[in-house]
C-alpha cells in the first residue's frame, strides 16, 4: 500500500511540527507549507492525497486558498480539510459550502489526530476501509 501524502498548510511553527510529527509517526508522508502561495506550489509538486489547511494564513484565508486549489488541475478530486482553532457555530456548513470536505479543530489531540486525518482520506489510500463520509462530529 502506498503511504498517504498529507500537505499541511499552517503558519504556526508549533502546530505545523506537531502535525508533521504525529502524522509521520502514523506512517504518512508529510509536506509543510507556511502560507497560501507556498501551499499552492507544494500541492502541485507533492500531489497530496489530502490537504490540511489553517483557515487564518498570513497571505490569504483558507477559504480563498481552498477555492484556488479547487481551480487547479485535479483540484476537484482533492480532499481538503480545514484546520482551525476558532471553530464557531455555523463554521462546518460554511467550510463545506466553500469546498472543504470537513474540518478538524486545534489544538491537536495527539491520541486521535492521525485517525481523524485518516477518516478524510480517499478509501483507496487506507485499504478501502475508510468511509467517504467523515464522522458527523467534525
Amino acid at each position: 500500500m502506498t503511504r498517504s501524502r498529507i500537505l499541511v498548510i499552517e503558519d504556526n511553527p508549533l502546530n505545523a511540527e506537531m502535525a508533521r510529527f504525529v502524522l509521520t509517526e502514523a506512517a504518512m508522508d508529510v509536506m509543510l507549507a507556511t502560507d497560501g502561495e507556498g501551499g499552492l506550489a507544494a500541492r502541485l509538486g507533492f500531489d497530496p492525497h489530502l490537504v490540511l489547511m489553517d483557515i487564518q494564513l498570513p497571505d490569504m484565508d483558507g477559504i480563498e486558498l481552498a477555492l484556488r486549489m479547487r481551480s487547479q488541475p485535479g483540484g476537484d478530486a482533492l480532499r481538503l480539510v480545514a484546520f482551525t482553532a476558532f471553530a464557531m457555530v455555523g463554521d462546518k456548513e460554511r467550510f463545506l459550502a466553500s469546498g472543504f470536505d470537513g474540518y478538524l479543530s486545534k489544538p491537536i489531540d495527539v491520541q486521535s489526530f492521525a485517525d481523524s486525518v485518516r477518516s478524510f482520506l480517499p478509501p483507496a489510500e487506507e485499504g478501502g476501509s475508510v468511509s467517504r463520509q467523515p464522522p458527523s462530529t467534525r
